[in-house]
């Protein structure tokens, strides 16, 4: 568990400085430059993310059970990451009128996936990573949100081309997550038995 922990503080430490102290880093960056600030942004990212997926593994080798949920969860779960995925997708897609409302769909989607992991898990190392980000991702879009007030952040009007263009991308992706990687990737299939 230390390892994941580990891994965590790292990971969303780094995606966290905007929240904590955004005047540090904005200060930071112009004093050793944009490149050289977001290369040891990603080499610390890369690095908690690695600690996670390693920690993780370990902590599924000798699982602390600590509730089991219903299997009604593991549907919502499923309708909740399916939503997180359209949310992902919609970050990227422009003109959609999904990012059009909400801002900052990505969060909401990390939001999402961490709280419908949560719901469908039982076990203490699932707790740690998925209550960790879904603590992280309500306060990272509290700030997203504030500093849009503060800067007077607009966002364009979406097209019914460019959110129809966010579903589609994101119910595929979220497809062939959910029917093939998450087996071969995290070891669960979600619709299907366990590797």
């Amino acid at each position: 568990m230390t390892v994941l922990i580990l891994g965590l503080v790292l990971f969303l430490g780094a995606h966290s400085v905007r929240i904590f102290a955004d005047g540090w880093r904005t200060r930071t960056v112009a004093r050793v430059g944009a490149g050289t600030w977001k290369g040891l942004y990603t080499v610390v990212s890369i690095a908690g993310l690695a600690l996670i997926v390693w920690g993780f593994a370990q902590a599924k080798q000798q699982p602390v059970v600590l509730w089991q949920p219903p299997v009604a969860m593991k549907h919502l779960n499923s309708l909740f990451t399916l939503l997180a995925f359209v949310f992902l997708a919609a970050a990227y897609v422009p003109r959609n009128q999904i990012r059009a409302r909400l801002h900052h769909p990505m969060v909401l989607g990390v939001k999402l996936w961490a709280f419908g992991h949560l719901l469908a898990t039982g076990k203490l190392a699932d707790v740690v990573l998925f209550g960790a980000f879904l603590l992280w991702a309500i306060l990272d879009f509290r700030a997203a949100r504030q500093r849009d007030r503060a800067q007077g952040t607009t966002y364009p009007p979406g097209s019914l081309a460019g959110t129809l263009a966010a579903v589609v991308v994101g119910v595929v992706a979220w497809a062939v997550f959910a029917f093939w990687l998450h087996a071969a990737w995290i070891g669960v299939a979600p619709f299907g038995r366990t590797l």
